[in-house]
Formats: structure tokens, C-alpha cells, sequence
């Protein structure tokens, strides 16, 4: 299960990369997930979780703009996979099964970027412009962490 949860908060890093570990370091800090002890605790500090908020909803409000690169280039991409595998390590560290964790969150945001860049262009298509397209893509990224740690619970 352990290893579920972490190949989808990948998922969701290929979705928001800034999002997955806002959502990992929440938790950690509100003690859902327990990182102490950890190489990972750092992610449960007072700061951490508020630090990463911002860069969060930076994301989320520069992914409007008509200038933002795919996801698909290799900075975007390699970010993904960075976030992908910090937050699955995140939700697997508790069970000392960090590295599969971090392999799993790796795979999920390969997963995530290729499969939410091709829905997203299928809605955009639908709706005749992106923005709807990318709304529905961030509550479906938000909604999907935050289940995701209510699992982990």
C-alpha cells in the first residue's frame, strides 16, 4: 500500500511538481506522516510547509500563462521527477522503505507528466482554450493529495 501511495504523490508531481511536496511537508508537520528521524524531516520544520505554500501557488498561478514551457522540456521534467521521488521517499520514509518510495514517486511522475499533459490538451481541445482545462487539472492534483495523505493517515 506504502508503495501506492508513493507512485501517486509521484503522479501528482508530474501534475504540480510544487504541490507534492507542499502536501508531504503539511502532513510531516501537522504529524500525519512522522519524519523524524529521518534524512527527510526537514520537510516537517515550521518554515518548510509555508515555504513550499508559496512556491505552490507560484506554480499554480504561472502555469496560466501563455509563456510557461511544457512540462515536457527537461528542466520542467527533471523538476518533476526530483519532487516526484522527495515526496515518494517522504511517504514510504516511515516504514524505512524510503528508496522504493522514492523509485515509485519517480514513476509516478513520469506517469503524471505524459498522461496529465495529454488530458490536459484533450480537454483544452473540448473546451475550445487551456485555462478551464488547467483549472480542473489543479483540483484534480489537489484533490488527489490530499487523499492521498488522508491514506497515509
Amino acid at each position: 500500500m506504502i508503495f501506492l501511495l508513493a507512485l501517486l504523490i509521484g503522479v501528482v508531481a508530474g501534475l504540480r511538481a510544487m504541490l507534492a511536496p507542499t502536501a508531504v511537508s503539511w502532513a510531516a508537520h501537522l504529524g500525519v506522516i512522522n519524519l523524524s528521524g529521518t534524512w527527510l524531516a526537514f520537510l516537517g520544520y515550521h518554515w518548510t510547509p509555508w515555504i513550499l505554500s508559496v512556491a505552490a501557488i507560484a506554480e499554480l498561478v504561472t502555469d496560466q500563462l501563455p509563456s510557461t514551457p511544457s512540462r515536457k522540456v527537461p528542466p520542467q521534467f527533471g523538476g518533476r521527477i526530483v519532487m516526484g521521488a522527495l515526496s515518494g521517499a517522504a511517504i514510504a520514509a516511515p516504514s524505512g522503505a524510503w528508496i522504493g518510495g522514492a523509485v515509485a514517486g519517480i514513476v509516478g511522475a513520469v506517469a503524471g507528466t505524459f498522461g496529465g499533459a495529454a488530458g490536459r490538451a484533450r480537454l483544452a481541445a473540448a473546451f475550445g482554450k487551456d485555462r478551464p482545462a488547467a483549472f480542473i487539472e489543479d483540483a484534480v492534483a489537489f484533490l488527489g493529495a490530499a487523499l492521498i495523505l488522508v491514506l497515509a493517515m
